[in-house]
């Protein structure tokens, strides 16, 4: 729990804030949330489905792309790098939270 404390204040490093909790948890997040979706319509109920597809995704989403954004303010790399970043890591997280 303290990783994800850092990772919401933007202490972790861009690099792990990045890859680690944008990417591969957000996509496992995600991933997950769109079988539980998938799964729960298909036993024909939507106000379940609805709520397993977006009530966890949406606020991690947002909190990965705030995460991102703030280990990018401390980045002491290329600036490039911390642009891209955050670039990414709205339209990624955008994207999923749209799907």
């Amino acid at each position: 729990m303290s990783r994800l404390r850092a990772f919401w204040r933007g202490d972790l490093p861009l690099d792990e804030a990045f890859w680690t909790w944008t990417v591969m948890v957000g996509l496992a997040i995600n991933l997950s949330a769109i079988i539980a979706l998938l799964t729960l319509l298909s036993l024909d109920r939507p106000w379940e489905a609805l709520i397993a597809g977006y009530a966890f995704t949406v606020p991690y989403n947002i909190m990965a792309v705030i995460g991102t954004w703030r280990s990018a303010e401390r980045y002491q790399g290329p600036r490039v790098h911390a642009d891209l970043a955050r670039g990414a890591s709205v339209i990624l997280m955008t994207v999923l939270s749209l799907v």
